[in-house]
């Protein structure tokens, strides 16, 4: 099956150019024109494809060479574009930058030659002038297998910045295919882990996606960007489906018990099934402004193993949905809600219960910390027993990682990449029964395994392991 949808790279020299507010925009502006535009980002960043989300009305969805292998990447992207009329693909730091040692690897350079598509360049000009053609020349003839197709000047001072910029760029033979002056109110605020995501900003994210649209429909030529797209060449990748990926990637067997788990005591809720949803077990995943880090295709994995996945928010819902058998918490900000989340006792109570009856509980990051006894001494779930706090310092990277023990995710000796990024710490930093060794930076291990819970720092992408979803769901059915 040939791919052939229109597609382009946003990309930078570096991080802070402005590529998500020109991606975003682009996407918005094609969005208004009556386009039915694909979002995508490189790299394991959730919080973009909420606004890219926002700006098109279909889900962001991640390419990330690193977590799933360069192989994965033209299907994920056909999955996510099928149908569309055009896609626009935002990259991640630097052109060129990728996992740290692993040269191009999962850099927007290596994701653009991966679906054969042209690379327009947003270039910070607010200080420079006749160097930004030494600049733009250095970035296009760096690796010729890189098409450059066009430049997008941000943060252009004057009409004679403009100019002189303009004039500059005349012999790189590159188009200048947008100008864009420096706007206040374009400005997404910031913390910690940087962009604050869009369920937290409602009315105020609309505003700032709207404004991104109409800098760029004003200083860019959205004709010449969608002629540039037009050019990229076909891509032969199948598109990823979810139910072949399962049937292709079986599970290994599940555990008879897991690792970890103290005999069950009075009062927990293991005196026989819980009755289930006569569509599949019903599976609830965090959901809300605290916790809004996930991959759309963990839910498509989920559901194409007999799952019915059902999203609540632990900020509000006082019960978990009903007739749920297992729990997937994902990525967040619990550190920003924790008192909120604390406030919340009966679902702690609820999410407690059901973890001390051996149902599937998987936990990432996020989901790991709401899972501890307290965060900066607010009590939380209470099913590890480790406490969380906030941290000066920024845990960063991707990271090579075996299981240890089996459990409900995974069988001990199963290999998945997965990504850390949070300010946070969890003291101790694994229980009895480990989720995971990881090899660098430094060798470790971290997590916990305990019963059925299976929570850990580590972001994974299931879409590299299909069978641990239906191992997942395998195990639903059968707690």
């Amino acid at each position: 099956m040939v791919t052939s949808v229109p597609r382009l790279v946003i990309a930078a020299p570096s991080s802070g150019s402005g590529k998500t507010t020109v991606a975003t925009g682009l996407m918005a502006a094609l969005t208004a024109r009556g386009l039915t535009v694909s979002p995508h980002k490189v790299g394991p960043d959730y919080i973009d494809p909420g606004y890219h989300a926002l700006a098109t009305g279909r889900v962001g969805r991640n390419l990330d060479a690193y977590l799933c292998g360069p192989e994965l990447v033209g299907p994920l992207f056909a999955h996510g574009a099928r149908g569309c009329d055009i896609a626009v693909v935002e990259g991640v730091m630097g052109l060129y930058d990728g996992a740290a040692g692993e040269g191009e690897l999962a850099s927007t350079a290596h994701v653009a030659k991966l679906l054969r598509a042209p690379v327009v360049l947003v270039v910070d000009a607010s200080s420079q002038s006749r160097s930004v053609a030494a600049l733009v020349h250095g970035f296009v003839s760096w690796d010729p297998e890189v098409r450059v197709g066009g430049v997008i000047l941000n943060k252009v001072a004057s009409d004679r910045h403009e100019g002189l910029l303009r004039e500059a760029l005349d012999s790189v033979g590159v188009p200048v295919m947008g100008v864009l002056r420096r706007v206040a109110r374009v400005e997404t605020p910031s913390r910690h882990l940087g962009l604050v995501p869009v369920a937290e900003r409602g009315s105020l994210a609309v505003e700032a996606v709207d404004a991104m649209a109409a800098q760029v429909a004003a200083g860019c030529d959205l004709s010449a960007l969608v002629a540039l797209a037009r050019g990229a060449g076909p891509l032969a990748d199948a598109a990823w489906d979810a139910g072949e990926a399962l049937v292709s990637s079986p599970p290994p067997p599940l555990p008879s018990s897991s690792p970890g788990a103290p005999p069950p005591g009075p009062g927990s809720a293991v005196d026989g099934p819980r009755p289930q949803s006569p569509d599949g077990p019903v599976v609830a995943v965090a959901g809300g402004a605290a916790f809004t880090f996930s991959y759309a295709e963990h839910s498509e994995l989920l559901a194409a193993a007999g799952a019915e996945a059902v999203v609540f928010d632990p900020l509000r819902d006082e019960e978990l949905p009903e007739g749920t058998v297992g729990l997937v918490i994902g990525g967040g900000f619990p550190e920003v809600y924790a008192a909120e989340l604390s406030a919340n006792e009966p679902l702690r109570k609820a999410v407690a219960g059901l973890a001390a009856s051996g149902a599937p509980v998987a936990a990432e990051c996020a989901g790991l910390l709401y899972l501890c006894r307290e965060l900066d001494g607010m009590p939380l779930c209470g099913v590890l027993d480790a406490s969380a706090r906030m941290s000066e310092r920024l845990t960063l990277g991707y990271r090579d990682a075996v299981a240890v023990n089996d459990s409900v995710l995974a069988g001990a000796g199963t290999r998945m990449r997965g990504h850390e990024f949070h300010r946070t710490a969890v003291e101790p930093g694994a229980g009895a029964a480990p989720a995971w060794g990881v090899r660098a930076p430094e060798r470790r291990v971290e997590g916990f395994v305990q019963r059925g819970v299976h929570a850990s720092y580590l972001h994974t992408h299931w879409a590299s392991e299909p069978g641990v979803a239906r191992r997942f769901v395998e195990r639903c059915r059968t707690s």
